[in-house]
């Protein structure tokens, strides 16, 4: 009988177990893997903004050999080019679906040079508006350009500058081309800022230098300290760009994967950046946060995790037509968007070996509006497209920015159908507004957002309306709260002069 009762038990518990796996299998296979913060900083789940549609591997794209170490990315037209690092070449892939890649060309060497004409550890490329291909030849320590068919036009090498270690080896590993050939280069060792060479190979000055981290304390200290205590102590270093891209309008969005948390908390560095072409960084920062404006630096929260820990680490960046961009974070294995007002849009993905996570990341680009992530170690590239949720956002904003403040109505009001907590939707519905001119409408959906800077703008307009409006009222009021006292006053003077006249005494 005592058997019969463990043998009952030990079914009914594992019964308990299999029901509660099969629970927990099931929530983690529904529930979404995107995110958002609100206001006051706190994590809300959220609709998938992206979502993963295929992952092509070497085998997926035919090839004779596996890729090894692969750590560049570039999306030309429907063209995508590989940088296989570990095997000294490129790849060339035309996409002729979304599910669909196929290598039109490998290319180990480059023509035109009768020695030295192969690669060595290529890191990245850019294509020129007029088909020239500009490639980071790491190894070789040079950056090489070829026309379309890879013959040989010209190298960039070694900036010739004193600023620079002579002893230090050369090593671009990214860059980006303007429309007039200028070469904007990351090369590693190097953090003054991005390598800027003119169309014809002269070097002519570092671009956008990120300004150096220190601490107030410490910066105090070392007017006071020892040259031994000067040796010992850190100094205030500049921190190194691990990737840049540059967009329509010419602009170079930046971005560095080392940053210290305390720097970023204390927005004394940034890990993105939008340089102009002076250098400046020009990207708006306009989240709204309770504590003051939302960083652009990925994850809010740094704590361990999982075997990771710290800020996120951007390791590259692209941007859309729609001036949205996205980062990707190293650390986290996941992507980070931000509209061109520094909103957050949406992060998703993490680290893992599912469909739609990382094990490393380590580049980044997009076709259309669909963004390829290349994986270091899975040696893979995974193709994410947008979802309902994701084309209604973009549409929305698409559509104010295009002055169809009506449709951008509809589609926020679609979103907000999807989630209730997604805070740019009414603050998209108020800026709708507000260009409509419906101003206290406008007000109402600031108020529920907490947007105080567009709230402001929308109630100083709401108030001039209503002065223009209610001006013969404010007026006859002004004078009434002005004649009256005087009309009072004027009558007491008269009451009391003819009281104390002399005629009227007895």
């Amino acid at each position: 009988m005592k058997k019969l009762f463990v043998r009952i038990g030990a079914m009914a518990l594992a019964s308990a177990v299999l029901a509660g796996s099969v629970s927990l299998s099931s929530y983690a296979v529904d529930r979404s893997y995107s995110y958002n913060y609100d206001y006051w900083g706190d994590v809300q789940d959220s609709p998938d903004f992206y979502e993963p549609c295929k992952t092509f591997t070497w085998k997926d794209l035919n090839l004779d050999k596996k890729i090894s170490n692969p750590q560049g990315l570039t999306a030309d037209g429907d063209f995508l080019y590989l940088c296989d690092s570990g095997n000294n070449r490129i790849i060339k892939m035309k996409r002729n679906t979304r599910e669909s890649l196929e290598v039109v060309e490998i290319y180990d060497h480059f023509n035109g040079k009768s020695s030295d004409n192969t690669f060595n550890t290529p890191t990245d490329l850019a294509i020129s508006e007029d088909g020239n291909i500009f490639i980071a030849d790491k190894g070789n320590a040079r950056i090489i350009k070829v026309d379309k068919d890879f013959n040989y036009l010209m190298e960039f090498g070694k900036p010739n500058d004193s600023s620079i270690d002579k002893d230090l080896a050369f090593a671009p590993t990214k860059l980006v081309v303007d429309t007039a050939e200028r070469v904007y280069a990351v090369a590693a060792g190097i953090n003054k800022g991005l390598l800027k060479y003119e169309s014809d190979g002269t070097f002519t000055n570092f671009h956008g230098a990120p300004p150096a981290s220190y601490n107030f304390v410490d910066y105090i200290w070392k007017k006071f300290a020892s040259q031994e205590q000067l040796m010992k102590m850190e100094s205030f270093v500049p921190t190194e760009y691990s990737n840049c891209y540059i967009n329509e309008d010419g602009f170079i969005y930046a971005v560095a994967a080392s940053v210290a948390e305390e720097d970023l908390k204390g927005a004394t560095v940034q890990n993105v950046r939008l340089l102009n072409l002076l250098g400046s960084d020009i990207l708006v920062r306009n989240g709204v946060y309770y504590d003051g404006k939302y960083p652009v630096y990925g994850d809010l929260y740094m704590g361990s995790g999982g075997g990771m820990s710290g800020p996120s680490q951007f390791i590259d960046v692209t941007s859309f037509p729609n001036e949205v961009f996205v980062c990707l974070d190293k650390n986290r294995g996941r992507l980070f968007s931000y509209d061109n007002q520094g909103r957050l849009l949406f992060c998703c993905g993490g680290n893992g070996n599912m469909d739609g996570y990382f094990r490393n990341p380590i580049a980044l680009d997009h076709i259309g509006y669909d963004i390829y992530v290349l994986d270091q170690l899975d040696c893979a590239i995974t193709v994410f497209t947008l979802t309902n949720f994701g084309e209604l956002v973009f549409t929305a904003m698409e559509d104010f920015d295009a002055g169809r403040y009506n449709e951008s109505l509809e589609s926020w009001n679609q979103v907000i159908k999807y989630d209730g907590n997604y805070d740019l939707a009414y603050i998209g519905i108020g800026r709708a507004y507000l260009r409509q001119k419906e101003y206290k409408t406008a007000m109402e959906y600031f108020k529920l957002k907490y947007d105080a800077e567009n709230y402001s703008k929308a109630y100083r307009q709401y108030r001039k309306i209503w002065v223009e409006e209610n001006i013969v009222v404010i007026v006859i009021v002004l004078l009434v709260l002005f004649l009256v006292p005087m009309i009072i006053g004027k009558i007491k003077s008269i009451k009391y002069e003819f009281a104390t006249a002399d005629i009227f005494k007895v």
